[in-house]
């Protein structure tokens, strides 16, 4: 079974950090469970792709980190959360919902989210969670997501998504680059990297070939001196579970989970709540019993 990795490395100097990671089995994932339609594909495969990479970032065990999308186009809100290894899960608003192709014959993810703001939230662990919103430049993620660094954390960074939809709605290919610039950055390597940036423009097509990640990495960082440290296994991973939804529905309040039962009853259904998971489509279902027992 095909498996989601992504490398780590830094160029020898210390000038910048590269990710790299091939997302394909992650976006078939959210196929399988949202029924996603080409350009709501594509929109949340790169979403997931960039917020996978961002995840894995983060130093601790306990970090988390989530990335939304809110956007006036017909694909509503998405939003892609990860954990400190890179496992990610997320959905969109409007699944089915879909936009003609450019003029170009390539999905229209920028008009499909419309105009809006990305949003990052950080949980470090026991620190008070931390977030930056920044309007969207194109909606087509990877330089939204490249204006979210520049701007909230004042760091350069290059990232370039792709996603390869095929004939039968499936992900042929997927995948992403994240190179960030570090402190006292060498001129000439900053220079190196932004011509090598021109290479990454059709990224999907690259994996589609059949190129690694350590050969996407070379072109990345060609001409540059580097070495590359691991290779993470992640995976699309929902974090669900009937104690978290039994929290939520704690959280609603005694008095308000009666009326919701008793509306169920006013319209003929069953007296008891089911709640399903935006991130991976489980169903966890409460009768009167168990939600007394929450009290």
């Amino acid at each position: 079974m095909e498996q989601a990795t992504i490398l780590r490395g830094m160029t020898r100097d210390g000038s910048a950090r590269i990710l790299v990671i091939n997302s394909r089995p992650i976006v078939n994932e959210a196929i399988r469970i949202h029924k996603t339609s080409p350009t709501a594909t594509a929109a949340l495969g790169r979403l997931l792709t960039a917020t996978s990479l961002m995840g894995c970032m983060m130093g601790e065990k306990e970090d988390r980190l989530s990335v939304s999308v809110a956007g006036e186009g017909p694909l509503g809100k998405l939003i892609a959360a990860s954990d400190y290894m890179g496992n990610v899960r997320g959905y969109v608003q409007h699944p089915e919902a879909d936009v003609p192709l450019k003029t170009n014959g390539k999905l229209d993810v920028g008009t499909a989210i419309g105009k809006g703001t990305l949003t990052v939230l950080k949980d470090m662990g026991g620190q008070e969670p931390t977030n930056g919103t920044i309007p969207l430049v194109s909606g087509e993620i990877a330089e939204d997501i490249a204006s979210y660094f520049a701007t909230s954390e004042q760091i350069p960074t290059l990232c370039a998504l792709g996603v390869l939809v095929d004939t039968d709605c499936t992900c042929r290919a997927a995948g992403g680059v994240m190179v960030q610039l570090l402190p006292f950055a060498d001129p000439l390597v900053v220079d190196q990297l932004e011509k090598n940036a021109n290479s990454l423009t059709n990224l999907s097509k690259q994996f589609e070939k059949g190129l690694s990640n350590e050969e996407i990495a070379a072109i990345a960082l060609s001409g540059i001196e580097y070495d590359l440290f691991d290779e993470l296994d992640v995976a699309y991973r929902c974090t669900c579970s009937r104690e978290r939804m039994a929290a939520a529905l704690h959280s609603v309040g005694k008095k308000e989970l009666r009326r919701m039962l008793d509306e169920q009853l006013a319209e003929g259904k069953p007296e008891e709540l089911t709640i399903s998971c935006h991130f991976c489509g489980n169903s966890y279902c409460f009768t009167p019993e168990n939600l007394e027992k929450l009290f």
